[in-house]
C-alpha cells in the first residue's frame, strides 16, 4: 500500500525555547519565521530536540497551538506525542488533531519498554485516537528499544502509518527496513551524519537537528539528490559533518542550544538534568558557527 507522503525532503525538530519564566514565544516565533523564510519543508515540534520528556502536557498542547497558529498552513507541522504510557500518547495525539496539526511524530515507548508485538500494539491504538497520519519514531539510543525492520513491515499494514524516522545506528536495518516495506512505510533519516546515505537507499528526507541552523542547507542536500546531482549533494553532506560532531558531542540539544543563542535566535536555557554545555566546547561553537 503506497503511502501519501507528509513531507518530502528536509524537516526541522525544532528546539524549545526557553526564558526565566517558561517557554519563550518570541523566540519560538522567531524560531519558526527563520525555518519558512529559509524554505523548510515542514517542522516537528515537541520531539527530543525539542525537550519534551520535560515539558508538561498543557506545554506541549500550548507548543502544538502556537506552531499551527505561527505555520498558517505553509508547511506540514508535525507533532510530537509519543509517550511510555499509550494513554497518554493516545490523549495528545487526539489534541494534536483538534488543534490542527498535519502529523504525528510518535516515538517508542521508553523506560518501561515493550515488545515488538507490543510496538505494533501501541502504534494501533495511537491510531484509533486520531485520525491524524503518524510517523513512527526509532531513536534506540535514547528509548532502549528499536523498532525491527520486520515490526515496521507490521506497523506499515495501518493505513495511517505513513513513515518512519529512523534513528539508529545500524544502516543495514535501515536497508532492511527500505527493502520490506517501501512506499508502504517511507523512511525518514534522523541522523544528520546519514542523510545522503539514507536518501540512496530510497528514502524520503530528514527530519534534522542542525537544520534549526541551516535550514537552507539542509534542505539544498535533499533538493540536489532528488534533482540527480548526487555529487554535489555528497560534497555539501561531507562539508556538514564538523557540524553534526558538534552538535553531538554532548548530549543533544545542549550544543545546537549554545549554537542558536550564538546566532541571535534563542537564549542558551535548558531545563534539568540537561545543563550548559561545556566550557571547553563551548570555545568550539564560535568556530562552528563563522564556518556556517
Amino acid at each position: 500500500m503506497k503511502k501519501t507522503l507528509v513531507f518530502r525532503g528536509a524537516a526541522t525538530a525544532l528546539a524549545t525555547p526557553f526564558d526565566g519564566n517558561g517557554i519563550d514565544y518570541l523566540a519560538f516565533a522567531k524560531m519558526i519565521d527563520h525555518q519558512l523564510t529559509n524554505g523548510i519543508d515542514a517542522l516537528v515540534v515537541c520531539g527530543t530536540t525539542g525537550e519534551s520528556s520535560t515539558l508538561t502536557d498543557d506545554e506541549k498542547k500550548e507548543l502544538i497551538s502556537f506552531a499551527v497558529s505561527q505555520v498558517r498552513h505553509r508547511v506540514p507541522v508535525i507533532a510530537g506525542t509519543g509517550c511510555n504510557d499509550t494513554k497518554r500518547a493516545c490523549v495528545m495525539s487526539e489534541y494534536a488533531a483538534t488543534a490542527g496539526a498535519d502529523a504525528l511524530l510518535v516515538v517508542t515507548p521508553y523506560y518501561n519498554k515493550c515488545t515488538q508485538k507490543g510496538l505494533v500494539d501501541y502504534y494501533n491504538e495511537v491510531a484509533s485516537a486520531s485520525a491524524l497520519p503518524f510517523i513512527a519514531y526509532s531513536v534506540p539510543a535514547r528509548t532502549g528499544m528499536k523498532i525491527e525492520p520486520e515490526t515496521a513491515l507490521k506497523i506499515a499494514e495501518n493505513e495511517l502509518a505513513v513513515g518512519i524516522k529512523d534513528a539508529g545506528d545500524s544502516i543495514s536495518d535501515t536497508a532492511k527496513t527500505i527493502s520490506l516495506c517501501g512506499d508502504s512505510l517511507p523512511l525518514y533519516s534522523g541522523n544528520d551524519d546519514r542523510i545522503l546515505p539514507i536518501l540512496s537507499l530510497g528514502g524520503k528526507g530528514v527530519i534534522s537537528v542542525m537544520s534549526n541552523l541551516i535550514p537552507s542547507k539542509v534542505k539544498k542536500l535533499c533538493t540536489m539528490f532528488f534533482d540527480g546531482e548526487t555529487e554535489k549533494s555528497a560534497s555539501l553532506q561531507t562539508e556538514l559533518i564538523p557540524l553534526c560532531d558538534f552538535l553531538r558531542c554532548e548530549v543533544n540539544p545542549i550544543p545546537l542550544k549554545a549554537a542558536l543563542a550564538e546566532i541571535g535566535l534563542c537564549k542558551n536555557i535548558l531545563r534539568a538534568p540537561l545543563s550548559e554545555i561545556s566550557k571547553e566546547n563551548a570555545d568550539k561553537v564560535l568556530e562552528i558557527i563563522k564556518k556556517l
